[in-house]
């Protein structure tokens, strides 16, 4: 995904976008943290250097917690708000309801919070309740699938859907480059998600940059372990032998890796998709096909609360001259391997 695209499909499955580009996070950390109450998960904690400033309340509307990244998008904004002693957070129930979540943020205006911050279930039919926020006086921080309107939001910060299927073509492409007639194949997502094209769209063209690999098989999966087992169950059987394997999202990888195990099939790479932490510790132990995973950070709720925070007290980013929080924050989907594993280990999630 280059910069805000609107995606508004409605499906439970809709929300999965699948994580944490250190620095993204370390960068927005920079801006007005101070010391934290309490211990928080590694790689999310705010920097001692910043003092605490005017008390901020946030309301937070998240999603509902039924896949991996989507729960730890809940649990990265809980934990950086803990870290702010000049912070409160409303945080609504969870849903992926699109009148449920309108209902939950009407909410949230009627009790005055300072700031919003919305990962919503639909963003096109969430735009009228982000307009009526800022129209409000409420800034509105969008979280990832963006608004149908500018107008509806103060900023935007999400990830790159499109740079995470660029970066694990080109993973692929550099690890085959000096192979001959070398086969990818390639386990997607949702395929009427704007999300999946996007990821389709970034690994189709970075194989261009490589003249002996050929993509031979696709098939599209629902981001559940099931399904993963099942499409990449299909997968094997037509493909008796291929080289890489791309598979856009962890959780649906859970179920993949167990139809490759049940197959006995090890002659190819596989490279995951989002950063869950049973792919990093595959990828430690290196004793599978997995040997890659592309971030698709659920850290970005972290940096939500941080900005959150930043426009409640009108204040900046450290380490930019603007005064103000930029309009949009575009998160980098680093590739993780064994040789830096350890770096990107504790952002993993269950």
């Amino acid at each position: 995904m280059k910069g805000q695209t609107v995606m508004p499909e409605t499906s439970r499955r809709g929300l999965l976008f699948g994580t944490a580009a250190v620095s993204a996070g370390a960068l927005l950390t920079a801006c007005t943290s101070n010391e934290p109450k309490k211990t928080e998960p590694a790689g999310n904690s705010a920097p001692a250097d910043d003092k605490p400033g005017k008390a901020v309340t946030i309301g937070f509307a998240g999603p509902q917690a039924d896949h991996g990244w989507l729960n730890a998008i809940n649990v990265n904004a809980k934990s950086r708000a803990e870290t702010y002693s000049d912070v409160t957070l409303e945080i609504t129930e969870g849903s992926n309801d699109t009148a449920a979540q309108i209902g939950q943020v009407k909410t949230l205006i009627n009790k005055k919070v300072d700031v919003l911050v919305i990962l919503p279930a639909d963003g096109k039919a969430l735009t009228q309740v982000g307009l009526e926020a800022m129209k409000a006086g409420i800034p509105v921080v969008n979280l990832d699938r963006v608004f149908a309107s500018p107008q509806a939001y103060r900023c935007w910060v999400g990830g790159d859907n499109y740079g995470m299927g660029l970066n694990a073509g080109h993973y692929i492409g550099e690890q085959l480059k000096d192979k001959p007639n070398a086969k990818v194949v390639e386990l997607a997502g949702i395929d009427n998600l704007e999300l999946t094209k996007q990821r389709s769209q970034g690994f189709a063209d970075a194989l261009k940059n490589y003249s002996n690999i050929k993509l031979v098989a696709r098939q599209a999966a629902e981001f559940t372990v099931e399904s993963g087992q099942a499409k990449m169950a299909q997968l094997l059987q037509a493909q008796k032998q291929f080289d890489a394997l791309w598979n856009h999202d962890d959780d649906q990888g859970v179920g993949a890796l167990r139809a490759i195990k049940q197959a006995g099939r090890d002659e190819f790479i596989m490279v995951g998709g989002a950063g869950a932490k049973s792919a990093m510790d595959a990828i430690k132990a290196d004793d599978s096909v997995i040997k890659a995973t592309v971030l698709y950070p659920p850290t970005m709720a972290a940096s939500a609360i941080d900005l959150a925070r930043a426009l409640g007290q009108s204040k900046g980013i450290s380490g930019l001259s603007e005064m103000e929080i930029p309009t949009s924050l575009t998160l980098y989907s680093a590739v993780v391997t064994k040789d830096n594993i350890d770096q990107y280990l504790p952002t993993g999630f269950n």
